[in-house]
């Protein structure tokens, strides 16, 4: 298994680690890594592995193994990967990891505003969506963005928590998401906690305080189906 220092801080942006191996499609394999792995609607992190002799090897995504059993650095180009043993420094990309960051806490602040089961999401750079079982139209973008922005504001504190599977499972109205299950596989799922707002299983990252988002606009509500509503959204700053 591949240590997840991002469960521990999502704020490090680089780390020491040593490959383990490489896959049979040329992804590297680290002991551990801050780069977070494509899941729960946030793509995987960008960055750059660089070894002790000065040796630069460009990181375009990572993913989870097909087992979850390590996290994969998928490199742009399949020449001159490290071998095993080799010690690497991790380093990421970090302006677009922490817009990632950002608009995953603000689609959580949307999941408050709109308590309905959320059918599908996706997280991109500056901006994102979430789709919603609702039985009834009607929502209102500038009163959503009011709301919003209302709680970013208060600038709350955001924090990661971990329960057991057994906790959880006591619990199923606290998974929002229909289609996506919290990760399971350890004895203990993480939540998200937004103090006072909101509280749901994540695997992702995550700012410490709602007033890191920044202002957020709802720029689009679109009519995905009888009962769902995507509703878009996108941090003010990266318009």
């Amino acid at each position: 298994m591949t240590k997840s220092v991002f469960y521990d801080d999502s704020y490090q942006q680089e780390c020491d680690a040593k490959v383990t191996g490489l896959n049979d499609r040329g992804g590297i394999l680290l002991d551990r890594t801050v780069f977070y792995p494509a899941g729960g609607g946030q793509p995987g992190d960008a960055g750059v592995l660089i070894t002790a002799d000065g040796q630069t090897i460009e990181i375009a995504t990572t993913v989870y193994e097909s087992d979850r059993s390590a996290i994969v650095h998928v490199p742009t180009e399949a020449l001159g990967l490290p071998d095993p043993g080799v010690g690497v420094t991790c380093k990421l990309d970090w302006d677009k990891r922490y817009s990632r960051m950002r608009v995953h806490s603000a689609l959580h602040l949307l999941c408050a505003v709109l308590p309905y089961p959320v059918t599908g999401g996706q997280i991109g750079d500056g901006q994102g969506r979430l789709d919603f079982d609702i039985p009834e139209a009607g929502l209102d973008k500038e009163a959503l963005s009011a709301e919003l922005n209302a709680i970013v504001t208060r600038n709350l504190p955001i924090r990661s928590l971990w329960i057991t599977d057994e906790e959880l499972d006591a619990k199923p109205d606290m998974v929002r998401t229909m289609k996506v299950k919290p990760p399971r596989g350890q004895g203990r799922v993480r939540l998200i906690e937004i103090e006072g707002v909101d509280l749901q299983p994540c695997g992702g990252t995550h700012v410490n305080s709602t007033g890191e988002i920044g202002e957020v606009q709802v720029t689009k509500i679109e009519k995905k189906g009888a009962q769902n509503r995507r509703v878009r959204i996108v941090l003010v700053d990266k318009l």
